[in-house]
């Protein structure tokens, strides 16, 4: 039976350590990962912060020897995507991916710690990922573990950014018929640009019904 896990890594053992010791503001949110040849990861990176610019981004991603051939795609008020390679302390994600064949459904990495939420295919995968990170001296937390056997569940993989501009999307009324809050003013609200907030609600709907629906009727 399929298995998804909520698992946790510390900073310093993980891709994007140094930036995220230098500027432990950034919060990173993975929306694509894929293996790259047998050495590499390329994710699709957004980065968001409330105090660090992008030229002081840019410049700590170029400096930190985890991460290649850095690309920014995109760039709103406070918030940047990125495409990129990581090339080092990316062990777990490798074995993962490769050895594994499970998925990274998203992952999440803000000053010393990293989540991450993975579907793998059975429980022993999940078992085999366990030992090989005990065997190569790599801390792994597994927080919750759940089965895909169909049940409701109420935790769907959201960042803590997600999950705030949703409630408080919720709670100004924007998702309200008729609607008691309009775009523009809700990102007023919140403190971020018409722009940004579209695509942060985008981001947020799309987690969501990957985790609720998509991933939910896998198990059935």
């Amino acid at each position: 039976m399929s298995t998804i896990a909520e698992v946790s890594l510390p900073g310093a053992e993980f891709a994007l350590h140094e930036t995220l010791e230098a500027h432990p503001d950034v919060e990173f949110e993975i929306e694509r990962m894929v293996a790259h040849e047998t050495d590499r990861v390329m994710p699709f990176v957004w980065a968001t912060s409330e105090r660090v610019d992008r030229e002081t981004l840019d410049e700590a991603m170029a400096d930190d020897p985890s991460v290649d051939n850095v690309t920014r795609l995109a760039a709103y008020d406070g918030e940047w995507f990125y495409r990129m390679e990581w090339v080092t302390d990316i062990r777990v994600v490798l074995h993962v991916l490769l050895e594994q064949g499970a998925t990274v459904l998203n992952a999440s990495g803000r000053d010393d710690e990293w989540k991450l939420r993975i579907l793998f295919p059975d429980r022993d995968s999940l078992s085999a990922t366990y030992d090989y990170c005990t065997e190569e001296a790599l801390t792994l937390t597994v927080n919750r573990i759940h089965e895909l056997d169909g049940e409701h569940r109420d935790e769907y993989g959201l960042t803590e950014t997600q999950h705030e501009t949703l409630v408080a999307a919720v709670e100004a009324g924007y998702f309200d018929i008729p609607q008691k809050a309009t775009l523009d003013e809700l990102a007023d609200e919140i403190g971020i640009t018409h722009q940004a907030l579209s695509e942060r609600l985008h981001r947020g709907h799309k987690t969501l019904i990957e985790n609720a629906l998509i991933i939910g009727r896998m198990g059935r």
